[in-house]
């Protein structure tokens, strides 16, 4: 590890414990050239969560977008902004896998808005359907309200 006065190369660990309940590693260093110490930390980097986009390209999940998109749809609705931070965030743990088609997204993004609200649902999938026409959008409501009537 470089040293960050000196930037010597070489330098001794000290002292090493577990940080971060078990989630990193806390290491107290001391450089071999100006013997001063400073502290690391070591987590481990996992593989991004690889979306696999409708025209095939890929790229890496990206929490923030999906934060986007959901706070647009909920704008100026009664819903907790911090229950989207929590989806969106904790989506990528929630998949499991290495990749997830951008549909997928949409789809669980629909799933989670909808018992939240309808008119966030509507809009969201009004985007992420590309609705082209006033009668997707009654017949999406008409399907969304015969769903709530079961």
């Amino acid at each position: 590890m470089k040293c960050p006065y000196c930037s010597a190369p070489d330098s001794k660990v000290v002292n090493s414990r577990p940080s971060d309940d078990g989630a990193s590693i806390r290491r107290r260093r001391e450089c071999l050239n100006c013997a001063r110490r400073f502290t690391t930390y070591e987590r481990a980097q996992l593989e991004p969560l690889m979306v696999v986009k409708r025209s095939g390209p890929r790229e890496a999940f990206n929490p923030d977008k999906l934060l986007r998109g959901l706070s647009l749809a909920t704008e100026k609705r009664p819903v907790d902004p911090a229950a989207l931070r929590a989806f969106a965030y904790g989506f990528e743990d929630e998949v499991g896998a290495a990749e997830i088609a951008s549909e997928e997204i949409g789809k669980r993004a629909m799933n989670f808005l909808r018992p939240l609200d309808d008119v966030a649902y509507i809009r969201f999938a009004s985007v992420y359907r590309d609705f082209d026409s006033l009668e997707r959008f009654i017949e999406e409501i008409r399907g969304l309200k015969d769903k709530g009537e079961d």
